[in-house]
């Protein structure tokens, strides 16, 4: 039956153009963009833990960017921690040189003092972007020749009766560094490691204590130290003895926070190798869901171009019966 009213036929084509035109669109749209889901209406589901993922790979980029800053400072005060550990090290030789030396006092007091400027010298210059890890804090000020007190480096009351330089200072107050988060129940959690404040400074405070009192004088006249004349009681090789075991006991703890310091920076490190993984993993995931084929789409643009010129063409087929009635009244 043929109508002049209703052409099923060109409803029909008309139908058929819509969706290619509409198929069409979608992939040119995926070309241009290179996602297949690139809002909640092109897939809710993939769309929503797209997102979730994306926010966690932001975030752990967002701390390895971090952690590159703290390695560096890390970095910095291990080369400060490490060069201070050399000057140590010259400081006690010289110091056990002196047990046995019988002159030459002078000069090596002298060479201490310089090696101690030295030590002072690199512990100043061992920032980065303003991050002092090897700085003094949470201890007591080191007074040399004081009476009494805890870090007192000599108790001054007529003779020198200890020589004892404060040689504890300890790794102060721990720092947390951030690596990595966790989520559960909808919230982050971080995981971290332990990176330390490492004061370094109080030691070399130490060593430069025990130049001072080396002439510091006694209210009995003798000169104490390494160039002393005792008066009464050879005060300066008890100095001396005192002197070398506290110096050895300030090697070891400069050379323990070197060696903390290397082993912060190392796990930076591995902590940063691992964070890429997991960025390069997450990122591969989300793409693996939302990133659209190429070679696939290219494939379908034209597949859709020559169906959208055949039902162009079906269309105007279809539009052509209504004249083919007319012939009928001729």
């Amino acid at each position: 039956m043929s109508s002049i009213n209703t052409n099923a036929s060109a409803m029909n084509a008309l139908a058929t153009l819509r969706g290619i035109n509409s198929n069409l669109e979608t992939t040119q749209g995926r070309i241009s963009t290179g996602l297949k889901v690139e809002s909640g209406k092109d897939n809710a589901a993939y769309f929503q833990i797209s997102e979730t993922m994306k926010g966690d790979s932001s975030v752990y980029a967002s701390i390895n960017e971090g952690l590159t800053l703290t390695k560096n400072s890390v970095s910095t005060a291990r080369l400060g921690a490490e060069t201070i550990n050399g000057l140590a090290q010259q400081f006690l030789d010289k110091v056990a040189f002196a047990q046995g030396a019988t002159g030459g006092h002078a000069e090596i007091e002298s060479d201490l003092a310089e090696l101690v400027k030295q030590m002072e010298t690199t512990l100043s210059q061992s920032t980065f972007n303003g991050d002092d890890m090897l700085g003094a804090g949470g201890y007591d000020d080191i007074v040399a020749g004081a009476n009494g007190g805890t870090n007192a480096v000599a108790d001054v009351d007529g003779t020198i009766t200890t020589a004892a330089v404060n040689g504890g200072a300890t790794v102060g107050d721990d720092r947390e560094v951030v690596t990595g988060i966790s989520r559960a129940g909808g919230s982050y959690a971080t995981t971290s490691i332990t990176v330390g404040t490492h004061d370094v400074a109080s030691l070399v405070a130490s060593f430069k204590a025990i130049v001072e009192v080396a002439g510091t004088t006694t209210a009995g006249d003798a000169v104490t130290g390494f160039g002393a004349t005792a008066a009464a009681g050879d005060t300066t090789d008890n100095f001396l003895a005192t002197a070398l075991t506290t110096t050895e006991g300030l090697v070891g703890q400069v050379t323990d926070i070197a060696t903390k310091l290397g082993q912060s920076e190392k796990s930076i490190e591995n902590q940063q190798t691992f964070l890429n993984a997991v960025v390069d993993s997450i990122d591969s995931g989300v793409g693996s869901m939302v990133d659209a084929n190429m070679e696939e789409e290219a494939a379908r643009l034209q597949a859709l171009q020559v169906q959208q010129q055949l039902a162009t063409q079906s269309l105007s087929i279809a539009n052509q019966a209504p004249q083919n009635i007319l012939s009928l009244f001729r």
